[in-house]
C-alpha cells in the first residue's frame, strides 16, 4: 500500500503562449519518472465543437483530458503533484477550478502553483527572468528568495491566474510562476523560459530536476530565434525606409520651417517618424506581432527610452 503523501504540493499547467507552462510540466512529469495519481472527468466543461471522421464514420468524442501525476521523495523531502490539462475549459473554468481542487484536498495538497508565459523585449540570446504573482506577501518572498521577480502589476489570463486565485479563496497559498520569452514569438516552443521557471520552483520545493536536456533544446531554439528575429527587424526596417521615402515625396518642403530651409539642424525626430511611432503603437496595442516593428523603429530613431514605459504597457497581460 502506498503511503501518503508528505507535505505535497501542486502544479498545474495548460497550453499557452510559448508553450512555456506545457513544456515545463511535462518535463517535470517525464523526469521525475511521475505515475498517474487520479483523472478528471472533464464531462459538462467543454464544448464539441467537430467531430472526428474515419472511412466516412462519425467517432466518438473525445474529451480533452485534465490528469493529475504523483512523485513520491524517495527522500525526506515534499512530495510532488502535476497537472496537465490538455486545454482550458471554455464552460464555467471557475467550477472547472474547483472541481480539480477538491480532488487535490484528497491528497493533501498544501501549496499551488501555476506555470505561465509573460512577453516582454527580451533578446533570444539574454537569460529570462521568471516573474510571479503570490497569493500573501510570504509567499511573493519567497519566490523572490528563491529568484523570481515580483509582478507589480498587470494581468494573468486564463486559468494560470484563475486556479490559483480559486485556490486561496478555498485557503491554499500560492502563486503563478511566468518565464519571460520574446514578444514577438508567442506561437513558437520556448523551452528556455520553460528552463528559468523549472530552476525558480525546484530552488522553492527543495527537489533536484535534471535540466540538462531541457538545457540543450533551449540552445537550438535560441538560434533559430535570433535568425528570426534577424529577419524580421531587416524587414521592418526596410519598411520603414519606404514609407519614410514615400511620405518625403508627398510632402515635398510643405512642412519645412524657415530655419529648415536655411540649413539649420532639426532639433529631434521628425514629424514624420513620430506620426509613424504613434501608427504602430495603434497598430501594436491591437496586434502585439506589430510590436516588433515598433520596437525596430524605436532603436533606430534612439528613441526607446523616451518610449520605454509605454511600450513595457503593451506587454502588461501575460498568459
Amino acid at each position: 500500500m502506498e503511503r501518503p503523501l508528505r507535505n505535497p504540493w501542486l502544479v498545474a499547467v495548460w497550453p499557452g503562449m510559448g508553450g512555456v507552462a506545457q513544456i515545463a510540466g511535462t518535463y517535470l512529469v517525464r523526469q521525475l519518472e511521475m505515475q498517474p495519481l487520479v483523472e478528471l472527468d472533464t464531462q459538462g466543461f467543454f464544448d464539441q465543437v467537430s467531430i472526428s471522421v474515419q472511412n466516412g464514420l462519425v467517432q466518438p468524442p473525445e474529451r480533452p483530458r485534465s490528469v493529475f501525476y504523483v512523485w513520491r521523495n524517495p527522500g525526506e523531502g515534499r512530495d510532488l503533484v502535476v497537472l496537465l490539462g490538455d486545454r482550458q475549459p471554455n464552460v464555467d473554468g471557475a467550477r472547472y477550478c474547483q472541481a480539480l481542487l477538491e480532488l487535490a484536498e484528497k491528497h493533501g495538497i498544501e501549496r499551488v502553483y501555476t506555470f505561465a508565459a509573460m512577453a516582454t523585449p527580451i533578446h533570444p540570446a539574454a537569460e529570462p527572468r521568471v516573474f510571479a504573482a503570490a497569493t500573501s506577501p510570504e509567499c511573493a518572498s519567497e519566490l523572490e528568495g528563491a529568484g523570481a521577480t515580483r509582478m507589480r502589476d498587470g494581468e494573468v489570463t486564463g486559468l494560470n491566474g484563475v486556479f490559483v486565485s480559486v485556490a486561496a479563496e478555498r485557503g491554499l497559498s500560492g502563486a503563478c510562476l511566468l518565464g519571460e520569452f520574446p514578444f514577438f514569438a508567442a506561437t513558437v516552443p520556448n523551452p528556455k523560459a520553460s528552463v528559468a521557471v523549472l530552476r525558480v520552483f525546484a530552488q522553492l520545493a527543495g527537489i533536484a530536476v535534471p535540466l540538462a536536456e531541457l538545457v540543450a533544446d533551449a540552445r537550438k531554439f535560441e538560434r533559430g530565434l535570433i535568425e528570426h528575429l534577424e529577419s524580421l527587424q531587416k524587414a521592418a526596417r526596410l519598411a520603414a525606409s519606404r514609407e519614410e521615402r514615400e511620405e518625403a515625396d508627398e510632402e515635398g518642403d510643405a512642412d519645412e520651417s524657415p530655419a529648415e530651409e536655411f540649413g539649420a539642424p532639426q532639433a529631434g525626430p521628425s514629424k514624420g517618424v513620430l506620426r509613424r511611432i504613434e501608427a504602430l503603437f495603434k497598430l501594436a496595442k491591437g496586434d502585439r506581432s506589430r510590436a516588433l516593428e515598433l520596437k525596430t523603429e524605436l532603436d533606430r530613431h534612439g528613441l526607446f527610452r523616451d518610449y520605454e514605459d509605454r511600450f513595457l504597457d503593451l506587454f502588461k497581460q501575460a498568459n
